[in-house]
């Protein structure tokens, strides 16, 4: 068996946006490194038989960034965008399903963001800014009391708009008039009569200030109708079919909290199709002949539903042991990219209700995984919650007390599912591979169990998940698993608020990693990308730098130079509350809210397994 190095885990191609063709016969899909070796990211388009009886071949080799693959309606072509002609920059292209050299559809000084194929007529909707002078340097907040429009940004960051490109002549023109809004998303109806369009008041999502909109375009005169509000974090526009007609299906927060499950709504009225359901949809897709279907998280599993129109719910067509994720369908098919205990990320296409085939050989073969255990228990006040367990490669439970280091889960609405847990973030197997146990809870306020759920630690956050957390660690205790006298905690974004909180509240851990961590809520809300969300999650007192005197747990504080979404202040405000105590402060230059360079993705799987390595041994 093979030693499982950060190399490999950094290294490896991770497949995404798998499209289906129209006639089901063909999937496309990008593949790229998890780490990014240069100073632009590198992906490319491989494209093969959905049947699986060939293994995928590159369709458009470059080094280059292509990304957002889509068909012709024929299924002859494949249109993505690259950013092959100036690095950075991304246009738009075409290429033949057989390969050959891509044609370059676009030139624009500002690149193209999104685009959408028009089914009817070949024309090809553009979403992309103006081509114009970059506005001036300094983001003004105007403030106008009584104004009809709500304030905006003079941003550095252009709102984009929508451009009809028609490619037999490479002629553009506007689409639609959004005033100063900022188009977001757009799809269009399958008969090609409407389109569907998403816009923030701004561009820049200004702490949390973006006030979404819903409109119809007709995409022949431009003429817009607008459907009102949708829910917060409004996204996935996809449209369906039943008797009465076409309707556009979106996924959004479950009202009327800022905190809360996603739900699947219907433009229009809005209304709420998955009310009441106890898990949690995360992506839809139109199945090509005009259902919709939908990719559904349950516990540690996924499942592919189908709305039934005349009863109104969703009808479960399959059960996937593990993570499903970038569902496309077409021709009778679909194709998502999903992942098990045991194997990484890999296309898989089928029917919607039957087996699934992996396109191509898996990745990482040979290597000896540790054993990732289903955990399933009791919260304190008897609410019923799940996680894992992965053990180190060849050793049984037997084999314990083990050290183990807890990895929290960001969000708080994310999960872990039961599937390979191999990343620089997700890195169960990695600290197993070194002789960790590595606990993986999933406590209340995450994805799988419904908008209740998720919502319940709204104004909470460390309270009830915190317990959480420490039930499931002390199950592990009394059942030979951990040795508590070597306890570790550590996790990113919301993840790493868990790790800083829980050194606040207790002195068992003997080692904590706060990655991107949250330290003072009032502090980011009025300084991160999600300001009102911020504050309906925590305030003053859910903080940790309220309590960081009582914090006697050396702590390793990792945060990208670069972040928006929660400040390098946050990070600050830990180091320096810690003073003299023992910690170590590592800043990535460049780097936002996720690490993207490969040679701090390294850094970090090794630095981060020698820090639990010395204070666990």
């Amino acid at each position: 068996m093979g030693k499982l190095t950060a190399e490999a885990v950094v290294d490896r191609n991770v497949p995404r946006t798998p499209r289906l063709s129209p006639d089901g016969r063909w999937v496309v899909f990008v593949s790229s490194p998890v780490g990014r070796a240069g100073e632009h990211p590198v992906s490319g388009l491989w494209i093969g038989p959905s049947d699986g009886s060939e293994p995928p071949r590159e369709l458009a080799a470059g080094a280059a960034e292509d990304r957002e693959p889509r068909w012709s309606a024929d299924s002859a072509w494949v249109y993505y965008l690259s950013d092959r002609a100036d690095r950075g920059t991304a246009q738009l292209y075409r290429v033949g399903r057989d390969g050959g050299e891509p044609e370059q559809l676009t030139d624009r000084d500002p690149g193209v963001g999104d685009y959408v194929l028009m089914p009817d007529s070949g024309a090809v909707v553009l979403v992309a800014p103006e081509e114009k002078d970059a506005p001036a340097d300094p983001r003004v907040r105007v403030v106008r009391p009584g104004a009809a429009e709500a304030p905006t940004w003079d941003t550095v960051a252009r709102p984009d708009r929508l451009w009809l490109l028609d490619p037999p002549t490479g002629a553009v023109r506007p689409l639609g008039d959004f005033g100063p809004r900022h188009v977001v998303e757009a799809a269009a109806r399958p008969d090609g009569r409407t389109l569907a369009v998403l816009t923030w008041s701004v561009a820049d999502r200004e702490p949390g200030r973006f006030d979404p909109g819903l409109h119809l375009v007709d995409p022949a005169t431009g003429a817009r109708q607008d459907l009102g509000v949708p829910a917060h974090e409004a996204e996935s526009l996809t449209w369906w079919r039943d008797e009465a007609g076409w309707h556009l299906a979106y996924l959004g927060i479950t009202p009327p909290g800022l905190i809360g499950g996603k739900a699947i709504f219907e433009a229009g009225d809005h209304r709420n199709l998955t009310a009441g359901m106890s898990a949690c949809p995360i992506d839809l897709a139109e199945s090509g002949d005009g259902r919709l279907l939908a990719l559904v998280a349950e516990g540690l599993d996924t499942t592919i539903r189908c709305l039934d129109p005349a009863g109104g719910t969703f009808t479960e067509l399959r059960r996937a042991t593990g993570s499903l994720q970038d569902l496309s369908a077409g021709g009778g098919r679909i194709a998502v990219v999903g992942s098990t205990a045991t194997e990484p990320d890999a296309v898989h296409c089928g029917p919607p209700g039957g087996p699934l085939s992996r396109l191509g050989e898996p990745q990482l073969r040979g290597i000896h995984w540790g054993t990732q255990e289903r955990l399933s228990y009791r919260a304190e006040d008897g609410l019923e919650l799940d996680g894992l367990l992965i053990l180190p490669p060849g050793r049984t439970r037997a084999d314990g007390p083990f050290p183990l280091v807890t990895l929290v889960h960001g969000g708080p609405y994310d999960r872990w599912a039961d599937r390979l847990q191999l990343g620089w973030f997700r890195c169960g197997q990695w600290l197993a591979a070194a002789g960790f146990a590595v606990f993986l809870p999933n406590m209340r306020g995450g994805l799988g169990h419904g908008h209740a759920f998720a919502a319940s630690v709204a104004g909470d956050v460390g309270g009830a998940e915190f317990t959480d957390l420490l039930t499931g660690i002390d199950l592990l205790v009394e059942a030979g698993v951990a040795d508590e006298e070597r306890l570790g905690i550590g996790g990113g974004s919301h993840g790493g608020f868990v790790a800083a909180w829980a050194v606040t509240q207790t002195d068992r851990f003997k080692a904590a990693l706060v990655n991107a961590g949250v330290i003072d809520w009032p502090l980011l809300a009025a300084t991160g990308e999600h300001g009102r969300f911020d504050l309906a999650l925590g305030g003053r007192e859910n903080s940790p730098i309220i309590h960081a005197d009582r914090i006697a747990t050396p702590v390793l504080i990792v945060h990208g130079e670069d972040d928006t979404n929660v400040p390098l202040s946050q990070a600050e405000l830990l180091h320096h509350a810690l003073g003299d105590r023992e910690h170590e402060f590592v800043i990535y230059p460049r780097e936002g809210h996720s690490l993207r360079e490969r040679g701090h993705q390294l850094d970090f799987l090794h630095r981060t397994r020698a820090w639990f390595s010395d204070l666990l041994a």
